[in-house]
């Protein structure tokens, strides 16, 4: 590779920032997305808005630290780097001001200045998901001198499907990834969530979501695929 090519390369690296409600959206929603990203040279960031158990009550606290550890493993795995995040209620975040989330994202977003950001699709049962989505939209609103280039939503096993168009309107994906190289990488940061999976033939169980990446691959002639919406795109 000569110094051309090389910084050709180096300039269309990306650095990323997703932005989740709970440790284990990640994985679930675009494990392998993420793995090819850092596989690509692209820096990878994460940011969550919960603990991801606290709504289920009682002596929570070894949970949360399971839970912890495994985002720690599953980030190993993917490439992704946790940077500090929220402490929303789980499960309860439509109890929040939009604005005190947006400010954890605005935080987040100064600090790395990301040129792709992920979020979940407001088209989502899970009200956590809804919320992060609107306020990472109201955080990378278009202003002059922003870095950010494009912001995609994805889909969460059990819960985007789990909408429905009449109440929370629908997914409509635009922007396929090829996660077939990467799809063995995404498995193994499932597994660290074993605790949060779920037995077949539930769409959050490992075949659930296996069946989900072959069907998005399917759609657009791969085997295996993460499918995103393409919500602001912006060429410089």
């Amino acid at each position: 590779m000569n110094r051309n090519t090389q910084l050709s390369s180096t300039m269309n690296r990306h650095t990323v920032l997703v932005v989740i409600a709970h440790t284990d959206d990640e994985a679930l929603g675009l494990g392998g997305t993420i793995a090819r990203h850092v596989e690509n040279g692209d820096i990878v960031y994460a940011v969550s808005m919960t603990d991801g158990v606290g709504a289920r009550g009682g002596e929570n606290e070894e949970e949360i630290k399971i839970r912890t550890q495994a985002s720690i493993n599953a980030g190993k795995i993917l490439g992704l780097t946790w940077i500090e995040g929220g402490s929303f209620p789980d499960n309860a975040m439509d109890t929040v001001p939009l604005l005190a989330v947006a400010k954890v994202i605005e935080k987040a977003k100064n600090t790395i200045k990301p040129t792709i950001v992920y979020t979940h699709s407001s088209a989502d049962l899970n009200v956590d998901h809804r919320v992060v989505s609107q306020a990472t939209l109201t955080a990378f609103r278009p202003q002059p001198n922003e870095v950010w280039q494009e912001i995609r939503t994805f889909e969460i096993a059990s819960a985007t499907d789990y909408g429905h168009r009449s109440i929370t309107d629908l997914f409509y994906p635009n922007l396929y990834v090829d996660i077939k190289n990467t799809w063995k990488k995404k498995l193994a940061a499932l597994e660290e969530y074993q605790m949060e999976m779920r037995d077949s033939p539930h769409t959050r169980s490992f075949e659930g979501l296996e069946n989900l990446a072959k069907h998005r691959g399917n759609q657009v002639g791969l085997h295996y695929a993460e499918a995103f919406e393409i919500i602001r795109k912006i060429e410089r």
